[in-house]
């Protein structure tokens, strides 16, 4: 039988943060959310000299097959320009994020994870042991919701961290 004992508590250094995951899409109301998550989490204002948080901006690129649903002869020929075009889409998606972190003077990591955003951004929380996630609201009526699925409320719900979700107010809406 082996000795049970416990590691010794871990000490945190300056170096650790709490992190926090933003995922994002091609949305105005995911880069919303992202902005004002740096405006009220990671402005000099609010942060003071040092962010209090370690930030991972996660976009959730589409397999191509969940975006084709093409079946018979042929249907294999398109899934590589499909591929092709998701990459680029998803660049063009975290080249503005970035952007709008540099504009803000905050640094994250940005990662493209391949996969549904819902069950992506619950693994994301897990790989980097997060402690907040944020993302934004499209605001569907229920209906639409019960039709697409909502990214937020499978996170709300399934997530193993706070979950954040950021509305876009009416007046700022475009």
């Amino acid at each position: 039988m082996a000795d049970a004992t416990t590691a010794p508590a871990k000490e945190e250094t300056a170096e650790e943060k709490t992190v926090m995951v933003v995922g994002i899409d091609d949305s105005d109301h995911s880069y919303y959310a992202l902005e004002w998550t740096l405006e009220h989490f990671f402005s000099p204002e609010v942060r003071g000299p040092n962010p209090p948080f370690r930030l991972v901006i996660v976009h959730a690129k589409p397999t191509p097959s969940s975006v084709v649903s093409l079946a018979g002869p042929g249907a294999a020929d398109v899934l590589p320009f499909v591929e092709v075009d998701l990459r680029k889409s998803a660049a063009r998606i975290v080249e503005k994020a970035r952007e709008v972190c540099v504009a803000k003077s905050v640094s994250a990591l940005v990662e493209v994870m391949e996969g549904d955003a819902r069950i992506v951004l619950c693994e994301a929380v897990e790989k980097h042991h997060a402690d907040m996630l944020v993302v934004g609201s499209h605001g569907y009526g229920a209906i639409k919701r019960a039709v697409l699925g909502s990214v937020s409320d499978y996170c709300a719900h399934h997530a193993h961290c706070t979950v954040m979700i950021v509305k876009k107010p009416k007046s700022k809406k475009k």
